[in-house]
């Protein structure tokens, strides 16, 4: 009996594994960026998200669907550790004599993204939102998983995950007047609400065509 993909990654082979990265890469990076709203942060969110991911292999469920799920929810832990990291590396750089001030480039990647006073005040609003909150925005709006997979990426109960992303609803409507769609975007917004699909981390697609 031919082994499953799941058997396959569980017993470490290198070209399934491989093929996992070729098929869900793409949407890790999107996943990433929209935790960090960083093209470069994303870039090594992805990196080490498939690093423990192999690292994990083992603790793959033999039986079951689609590995995305399990990958996002390694790439969502992998953004809060980088987070952390992130604001260490700041306090630490911050108990340094400054001699000059660094630009800011946050106009320039809203400069790159279509609709970008929306894509602002969405960024803005999101901001305000618990770290939870913003993990189930990314994960059942913009990625699109149902409750029940956001659940299992986030190792959480599927209750939680519904009490956290109604909270989101409220608060980026009480915040910014956005109302979010009901699933992962693809429908035209109405009047007032934010199409979160429009916030794609397009970059890496755009290099690898060149």
């Amino acid at each position: 009996m031919e082994m499953s993909v799941r058997a396959r990654i569980r017993a470490g082979d290198a070209d399934t594994f491989g093929s996992l990265f070729d098929d869900y890469a793409q949407a890790v990076y999107n996943h990433a960026f929209r935790l960090t709203g960083d093209w470069s942060a994303a870039e090594d969110v992805l990196s080490l998200t498939f690093l423990e991911a192999w690292r994990l292999r083992e603790s793959v469920d033999p039986d079951g669907g689609s590995l995305r799920p399990w990958l996002l929810g390694i790439a969502t832990n992998t953004a809060r550790n980088s987070r952390r990291a992130a604001r260490r590396h700041e306090a630490a750089i911050g108990r340094l004599p400054r001699k000059e001030i660094l630009p800011d480039f946050a106009e320039d990647l809203v400069s790159r993204i279509d609709d970008a006073e929306k894509i602002a005040k969405l960024q803005a609003a999101l901001s305000r939102l618990r770290r939870p909150e913003r993990e189930v925005v990314a994960l059942c709006i913009w990625s699109g998983l149902e409750y029940t997979a956001a659940a299992q990426a986030l190792g959480t109960p599927v209750g939680t995950v519904r009490s956290r992303l109604s909270r989101a609803r409220k608060k980026l409507h009480k915040y910014a007047g956005i109302e979010l769609p009901a699933k992962n975007g693809n429908s035209n917004p109405s009047r007032g609400q934010v199409d979160v699909d429009r916030i794609p981390a397009v970059r890496r697609t755009q290099e690898e065509t060149r």
